[in-house]
């Protein structure tokens, strides 16, 4: 086995790109990018690593996206031996390409639903149709909650009807114009400035303190992310052990029309690729379930409850 590693890495292309991808999940046209080569020669590396067992391949709809191995023999391999690959001027230049790749996908996310925001409800209404999302994240809502989260609360539908159920709620959105919307709805229902804070961040590093909310909820927002494992870390950090966490998102499909008409990165997720997002995050998963809509689309709900962090 070690033999099959080492031979994969003999090569200074491949090399960069085990690099790159230990950090970052990435696209074949992304990386030809990072490189600077032809996609078959891009291609051709790939497949060598891929077959040796060292990167993974994860097929979305029309895109394909690599990443080291994030587990297992060859995942422990490349940890044995990041130590002996200090990154030369090459293997920085890759990496300062790829996080102003990452930069800018957040940048487009951003202009596309600041772009879209006042038609949002109705977009969300021709992919739910008659499933009345917010009422199914307020009966989550556990008892005697403190402080409920909406993670990209978008227009603040699902906010609005979580406020009855809880003492004070926080939405959290990186477009300010949805957040301009969500204050308007807000006022426009006389809600008290005192029960509602709006704040503006990305959800891989969400303004908010440790522990500072009893329930928080995600709904449709994971598949424009290029990381949804951060943002369910980011999750567990800010609810208080034993808080509860639903995640509302598609079932894995093949509509290739939402990425374009909605802005999605991501073609939904299988059951057990969020389960173990979850898992990872530091989640006990409670309930799953699914539930048909529209455009031929299913919805995964699930609730999980965050375990408390482990002492050093």
């Amino acid at each position: 086995m070690s033999l099959a590693f080492f031979k994969a890495l003999s090569d200074e292309t491949r090399l960069r790109l085990v690099h790159i991808l230990r950090h970052y999940e990435l696209s074949v046209n992304e990386l030809v990018r990072i490189l600077d080569m032809g996609q078959s020669r891009v291609s051709r590396h790939l497949k060598i690593l891929t077959e040796a067992g060292l990167l993974t391949s994860r097929r979305d709809g029309l895109w394909v996206f690599y990443a080291a191995s994030p587990a297992g023999t060859a995942h422990d391999f490349l940890q044995a031996i990041a130590p002996f690959m200090p990154a030369d001027a090459a293997m920085r230049a890759d990496m300062d390409v790829a996080a102003h790749i990452l930069e800018e996908r957040a940048r487009k996310t951003r202009q596309f639903f600041n772009a879209i925001a006042e038609d949002w409800d109705e977009l969300n209404h021709e992919v739910l149709g008659d499933f009345d999302l917010p009422a199914q994240v307020a009966a989550a809502v556990p008892p005697h909650c403190r402080m409920a989260v909406d993670l990209g609360c978008g227009t603040g539908a699902v906010l609005a009807r979580l406020l009855p159920r809880a003492g004070g709620v926080i939405g959290v959105d990186g477009s300010a114009r949805m957040l301009d919307i969500c204050r308007r709805r807000l006022d426009g229902e006389n809600v008290p400035e005192q029960r509602y804070s709006l704040r503006i961040g990305e959800l891989d590093h969400l303004p908010l303190r440790d522990h500072e909310a009893d329930f928080a909820c995600i709904n449709l927002v994971l598949h424009h992310l290029s990381d949804p494992a951060a943002a369910l870390g980011e999750a567990h950090r800010i609810l208080a052990a034993g808080g509860r966490l639903l995640v509302t998102d598609f079932l894995r499909h093949h509509d290739e029309t939402m990425r374009s008409r909605y802005g999605d990165r991501w073609l939904g997720f299988a059951p057990d690729s969020l389960t173990a997002y979850l898992e990872q995050a530091g989640f006990v998963l409670v309930d799953s379930r699914q539930c048909a809509v529209g455009r031929g689309l299913h919805l995964l709900l699930l609730t999980a409850e965050a375990r408390a962090p482990r002492t050093p």
